[in-house]
């Protein structure tokens, strides 16, 4: 008869993504996994499997997170390029909020290992596809609706804004003024 689960496996992956997030994969332990996560390593193995399994669930439940954040923004918004400033906003208030300045989880994992890991790789890339189609989505609809000017083309426009907020989570690692985030959010807008 199967031993029934002591602990909540949602809860454990999000400390998984606390963790990892905080020292990356390669500077997570197995015994750091253990500590953190409140649970044995037996159950760890029998639940998540390896480290590299535990990370990939980890990065699908940021990235279904962070997806549904998304859809919850963009839908929300009285206007397209409100849609737009309020993702921007959203992007930079979270690494300025972030103490620790950890960057993104997402972009960490795509520097760290998706070079060399096909699986981190396609997560990362689903992600980025994840924010390409919102902005592609909110880009076109404020075309059709006269709000962002038509004469660009709208996947290079939501290229360019998935590369500045990459660029922003990036920068958050080593930059912590408002101004410096601000300029370059006033002129993503200023392009649309």
């Amino acid at each position: 008869m199967a031993r029934t689960k002591d602990f909540d496996e949602n809860e454990v992956l999000k400390k998984a993504v606390c963790l990892f997030w905080d020292k990356g994969y390669n500077g997570t332990s197995m015994q750091d996994l253990v500590d953190g996560l409140g649970i044995s390593r037996s159950s760890l193995y029998d639940t998540f499997g390896d480290k590299h399994q535990l990370y990939l669930k980890a990065l699908d439940s940021y990235r279904q997170g962070y997806g549904s954040q998304l859809c919850a923004l963009t839908s929300s918004a009285p206007s397209s390029r409100q849609a737009i400033r309020d993702l921007l906003d959203l992007v930079v208030n979270d690494l300025l909020n972030d103490e620790q300045r950890k960057g993104c989880f997402m972009v960490n994992a795509g520097i760290e290992l998706a070079s060399h890991d096909k699986q981190v790789n396609q997560l990362v890339c689903d992600t980025e596809n994840q924010l390409e189609q919102a902005f592609l989505k909110v880009i076109r609809q404020g075309q059709e609706n006269g709000q962002i000017a038509n004469d660009k083309d709208p996947l290079a426009l939501t290229r360019f804004l998935n590369n500045t907020v990459k660029g922003l989570q990036v920068s958050a690692r080593s930059t912590t003024e408002r101004s410096y985030f601000e300029q370059i959010v006033e002129m993503a807008m200023m392009v649309l």
